[in-house]
């Protein structure tokens, strides 16, 4: 099992870890993580506490999810790990054609041609069916009062929302972009410590705790979703929301120096990590604040998201497999070209034969890895009036090219950025984890496994130590707590090494993990407003 020292703080932290035995819930904002604490302390599970926090944060931290966006979560229950897959397709009538015919070259950011059928609340209402204790109502209710009668905005969130505020004022001038700015900031938005709340947020979760997210899909919402998203010249319809369900998936994994570490089969990304890890796990690393040991994972990703970029789509649609994208054969070929220099790699031909984040365990044993996301920030910038309802804009990640396998096409889902991760050793759980932030997430997947395995950190340490992202080229950004010799170093090999200063940029991450007693030790992303609780 695991090896770390829970005294060892050796990067800047503000926070030790947290032990505890009957439950933990961690995530990025404090009173989320209290929502699902007292879920578990009122009698509810680890899925019921994972529901209860995911509802909680579409309200205390809409600038980066929302009931309009997509849910991923991987499930320990009964001696298993079980996957759910509840992103959502593109519209019946969103196809190449239409995008072409008007004058798009690309997918657009904002507005509704990105919007894809929102899979969260059907996300909610699978985990509590299948493996909760308790109804929507119960888990739901703290998430509702928040909504109805109002919280104090994290400083984190604060932030991320004036943000988004300001870049919407300048880009956002259409007539469908009001019920955005009447929602979340009819003046100004709020400033840390401010008091928000929303009544047609309250209003609608009610209405999918009552029935199920039945509505949502099948009624009077659903009516309101389509009728505003045609209204703006998308394509969402009842239908497409009518014939949504989620889909229940056997994760996938790789053995990285006797763990598994397991993600999300495509068409999510996941993938990029376990490929990076199978390349880096031919390598031995001793120090982990080396030159070397930087430049191999840097290299390792850029391999990875090579081929993930090229392969990765909707399962139905992919031209090479999983299988064959995380062969030992294919790994031992590709890792030939991770040399002394940064180079610029390009997809390889295996041999043919394929965002809000948090944590939760029980004292059964359960342990959720579970996240959500409205993609960029608040979305598509579209909020269905009167709902609270905040539309993602996850159709943006497809292709308008007709060869790739990514290409837009009617009841397909995009290539997919939101990734939960889960451990485990000899078949026993070790526990969830999850770096949210778009494309830095399998960057920070691999970077918490290597920092728990090779490294040795415990799950604070483990988050606090200094990150990196690869972003595009030689392109890296690492943090401005990073060593200097690391820069110096990463610059001499051929990266374009760039510091910086947004915190937020390089994800937000939490960790829990149990060990052979059944004690939970988690923690919790230092970069926003992170929270782990246990009792």
């Amino acid at each position: 099992m695991l090896s770390f020292d829970a005294q060892n703080y050796p990067y800047p932290s503000h926070r030790n870890v947290v032990f505890a035995r009957q439950g933990m819930v961690a995530t990025s904002q404090p009173l989320a993580a209290q929502a699902g604490l007292q879920v578990l302390q009122a009698g509810g599970n680890a899925i019921d506490a994972a529901v209860a926090t995911a509802a909680a944060l579409t309200v205390l931290e809409p600038s980066a999810n929302g009931i309009g966006g997509d849910a991923f979560a991987l499930v320990w229950h009964g001696g298993k790990l079980h996957g759910l897959n509840a992103s959502g397709p593109a519209a019946a009538a969103s196809t190449l054609e239409s995008m072409r015919q008007l004058g798009h070259t690309s997918m657009p950011k904002y507005g509704p041609l990105p919007v894809t059928v929102p899979g969260t609340p059907a996300a909610w209402a699978a985990l509590a069916q299948r493996f909760g204790r308790l109804p929507l109502t119960k888990s739901m209710a703290a998430a509702i009062a928040y909504a109805r009668d109002g919280f104090a905005v994290s400083p984190s969130v604060a932030y991320a929302w004036q943000q988004a505020t300001q870049l919407f004022r300048t880009n956002l001038t259409e007539t469908h972009f009001r019920s955005w700015f009447d929602t979340f900031a009819p003046e100004r938005a709020p400033n840390a410590g401010e008091v928000w709340r929303s009544a047609a947020h309250a209003n609608t979760l009610q209405s999918i705790a009552e029935d199920g997210a039945a509505s949502f899909y099948r009624g009077q919402l659903a009516e309101r979703i389509a009728a505003f998203v045609q209204g703006a010249g998308g394509h969402l319809s009842t239908a497409d929301l009518a014939a949504y369900q989620v889909d229940w998936v056997d994760p996938i994994s790789v053995n990285y120096r006797g763990f598994d570490v397991w993600e999300i089969p495509p068409s999510g990304h996941g993938l990029v990590a376990l490929i990076a890890l199978n390349l880096l796990k031919g390598f031995d690393f001793s120090e982990r604040d080396a030159v070397l040991t930087y430049h191999r994972q840097i290299e390792a990703m850029k391999l990875a998201f090579a081929d993930g970029l090229a392969h990765i789509a909707d399962p139905q649609h992919m031209r090479v497999s999983v299988a064959d994208l995380l062969s030992q054969a294919y790994a031992d070929e590709r890792r030939k070209l991770i040399g002394e220099t940064a180079r610029l790699p390009l997809p390889g031909t295996p041999s043919r034969g394929g965002t809000v984040y948090l944590s939760t365990a029980d004292a059964e044993g359960n342990m959720v890895s579970l996240i959500q996301s409205n993609y960029m920030g608040f979305g598509s910038g579209m909020v269905v009036p009167g709902t609270g309802i905040a539309l993602h804009n996850r159709g943006n990640n497809f292709s308008l090219d007709a060869t790739h396998p990514n290409c837009i096409a009617p009841g397909k889902r995009p290539y997919h950025t939101i990734i939960p991760g889960f451990l485990t050793h000899a078949g026993l759980p070790v526990g969830p984890f999850g770096v949210m932030g778009g494309f830095m997430q399998p960057q920070g997947h691999v970077q918490m496994v290597m920092n728990t395995v090779d490294f040795h950190l415990n799950p604070q340490a483990a988050l606090d130590a200094p990150r990196w992202e690869w972003e595009s080229g030689q392109l890296v950004n690492i943090e401005h707590s990073t060593p200097e010799h690391l820069f110096r170093g990463l610059a001499a090999r051929g990266h374009n090494v760039n510091w910086q200063n947004n915190r937020l940029a390089f994800g937000r991450g939490q960790i829990i993990w149990r060990d052979q007693a059944g004690v939970l030790c988690g923690g919790t992303e230092p970069r926003t407003d992170g929270a782990v609780v246990g009792w």
